[in-house]
């Protein structure tokens, strides 16, 4: 018996494809290759992008100005070995933005303030306010595209309520706009407006309103057309409600360029809770795999998927192996893995003296991309950690503290984890609500988890496939 660990493997930085046909147009770095080539969808997306806007009394010039630097030019002040300057909104998408016509703009009365101030439940005050203003502007829903809204810090007591009332402003708001298919932007006067290095503000907003408007700002450039994805996640409603209480479940399915970020959610029955956490009967998980492969169907012109992954953060138990084996039964290959977060492993880079042979700590971190197999299901991989080809020297992103990999077990599936562990580096970098290089988790799991979140809120979950975009 040995303590020591298998050799480590590597993979490279993923490449990002900004056209559908021009197979050059690739850059490593997402903003890097939207300046150099434009965003994949050009072309495609609405030109201008309408946007509507609600706002307190008398503020909402506060958008409008709000508006106008998303226009304007901005050099970054920080991170500045990656974020490339923000050149305005129409050069970095090839499109304009605009304020919708006159009857779309909203501005809610004197009163509200002094309302919230009076109650015992501000939240409640605020979220029927903004809804009513929300339900107004769904008359005119084909005069705009988005919704700003802007929320300033004197509202602060409704961003959530009381000690045990699970009540968020934020996704109160996205669960109420999603069910009617309305994308919304909150613009908060103690983010957005305050936040001092305005080019990051500037590339993270400008991102997210061109995904909501329908764009697709970058593909993965090396992926296999037949390989689904999906990530599973739970929510736990609150114990008043009158719906089940555990679990809608969330099912979010991409195709392997990362696109098809659509999903389907619906409230489980057959559910064993087991040390806090959920696990789904043979029959339960089998109709989550079934829906999310018709969604894979009607996406790919009828065609099942070669490959299917499905990530999530607990264990496969028995039963839900079985049910997602019996609903994949025609795909040539399933994967089942668990991605665990949080784990106390940690890498250090170590240099050998040739002459020597002994080895010391050197300056840099572990590269992202390392992979360390710990047996035949258990594996580390470092989603965050050095990275060459993006910046003049090394990346780093954060610039400190020493970089922790993820925990992959699978608990199905067979051979290298050359698959695996590319995949889940690649769905790293496919968050259109974001302007880093990379997360720290593929973004079928960032976006299950806020799926999750958000659809326990949502009242009615219907049957149709919802889209990502009105719930970024």
């Amino acid at each position: 018996m040995t303590s020591e660990i298998s050799p480590h493997l590597f993979f490279p930085e993923a490449r990002l494809a900004f056209h559908p046909d021009r197979a050059s147009d690739v850059d490593l770095h997402p903003l890097r290759g939207l300046l150099r080539f434009g965003p994949y969808s050009s072309g495609l997306v609405p030109d201008p992008i309408r946007i509507a806007t609600i706002a307190p009394a008398r503020q909402g010039n506060r958008l409008y100005g709000f508006m106008k630097e998303l226009a304007s030019l901005y050099k970054p002040t920080e991170r500045k070995d990656y974020l490339p300057p923000w050149p305005g909104f129409r050069k970095a998408f090839n499109l304009d933005m605009r304020g919708a016509v006159k009857d779309c703009h909203i501005e809610l009365d004197d009163r509200l303030e002094g309302e919230m101030k009076d109650s015992a439940a501000p939240h409640v005050v605020l979220a029927d306010r903004l809804l009513r203003a929300i339900r107004s502007l769904e008359a005119r829903r084909d005069a705009f595209d988005i919704v700003f809204i802007y929320i300033p810090q004197s509202w602060a007591t409704g961003f959530s309520g009381a000690d045990g009332d699970d009540f968020d402003l934020h996704d109160h708001l996205k669960a109420a706009t999603a069910a009617r298919r309305i994308p919304i932007q909150l613009v908060r006067e103690d983010r957005a407006l305050a936040y001092p290095d305005r080019a990051s503000v500037m590339w993270r907003i400008g991102l997210a309103i061109y995904a909501k408007a329908g764009g697709v700002p970058w593909k993965l450039a090396d992926s296999d057309p037949a390989t689904a994805y999906v990530g599973l996640s739970y929510a736990l409603r609150p114990t008043e409600s009158d719906r089940p209480r555990f679990v809608t479940c969330c099912s979010q399915v991409f195709d392997a360029e990362g696109a098809g970020l659509e999903f389907v959610a619906y409230d489980a029955h057959e559910i064993d809770v087991q040390r806090d956490n959920p696990f789904m009967s043979r029959t339960e998980m089998f109709r989550v795999m079934g829906r999310s492969l018709d969604l894979y169907r009607r996406r790919h012109s009828g065609r099942s998927p070669r490959r299917v992954t499905v990530h999530k953060t607990t264990e496969f138990k028995k039963e839900e192996i079985e049910g997602c084996m019996e609903a994949l039964h025609l795909c040539e290959a399933v994967d089942l893995v668990q991605v665990v977060e949080d784990i106390g492993w940690r890498g250090v880079r170590i240099d050998r003296d040739r002459q020597s042979g002994k080895g010391k700590p050197t300056g840099y971190p572990v590269d992202r991309g390392t992979l360390i197999p710990l047996g035949d299901r258990e594996c580390l991989l470092w989603m965050h950690g050095d990275v060459k080809g993006v910046a003049e020297r090394s990346y780093y992103q954060g610039g400190r503290s020493t970089p922790r990999p993820i925990r992959l077990v699978r608990h199905a599936g067979h051979g290298p984890w050359d698959e695996t562990a590319r995949s889940a580096l690649a769905l790293a970098k496919m968050d259109w609500n974001n302007d880093a290089l990379y997360d720290m988790l593929p973004v079928t799991m960032a976006y299950a988890k806020t799926l999750a979140r958000v659809v326990k809120r949502m009242d009615g979950l219907g049957s149709a496939p919802y889209q990502f975009r009105f719930f970024m």
